[in-house]
């Protein structure tokens, strides 16, 4: 069973064992806690509660973001990262939707669903299509993107850009 959880200053190990699975930076999704200690995270999870609850431009580039942990059969296995809004920036790179899935648990599936459910979460916020952008070099994330309905809009030798409807 799947299930996708907001979240929450209040997560706890399992959480925090995932994000040291992934590394900090892989195929453009940058995992901030890799390598913090458990207090450290706690600590971030707050960060991370109190960014999801605003609205606007941070700190002048920031947007709004809601990150999301995607559990399978109580494990948590992944994570994503819903931007509420965009900026000139985070249209050419960044997007609406970053996630990842620890090694571990690839190739099963983990990485469409996760995008399907965030995608659910876009619509929810009344975000009609959401901005994926994927490294050039990442088949597997873009071949999710576009299981997911989507459609590559630009492309260079370093980046797609992949337009997914919110909207069934």
């Amino acid at each position: 069973m799947l299930e996708l959880k907001k979240l929450s200053p209040e997560d706890g190990a399992d959480v925090y064992e995932l994000l040291q699975q992934i590394p900090g930076e892989e195929n453009g999704l940058h995992n901030s806690v890799s390598g913090m200690s458990f207090d450290e995270y706690k600590a971030w999870l707050k960060k991370q509660y109190a960014l999801s609850r605003q609205e606007g431009l941070i700190d002048g580039w920031k947007v709004p973001t809601t990150t999301f942990w995607l559990y399978a059969d109580g494990v948590p296995v992944g994570f994503g990262k819903l931007r509420h809004t965009l900026t000139e920036a985070l249209r050419r790179e960044g997007g609406h939707i970053g996630y990842g899935i620890a090694a571990p648990y690839r190739g099963k599936g983990y990485g469409k669903a996760l995008l399907g459910l965030l995608l659910e979460k876009a619509r929810e916020m009344g975000i009609g299509e959401a901005l994926v952008t994927v490294r050039a070099d990442n088949a597997a994330s873009r071949a999710v993107a576009l299981a997911n309905g989507g459609r590559i809009t630009e492309k260079t030798d370093e980046r797609v850009w992949i337009r997914i409807p919110t909207r069934k």
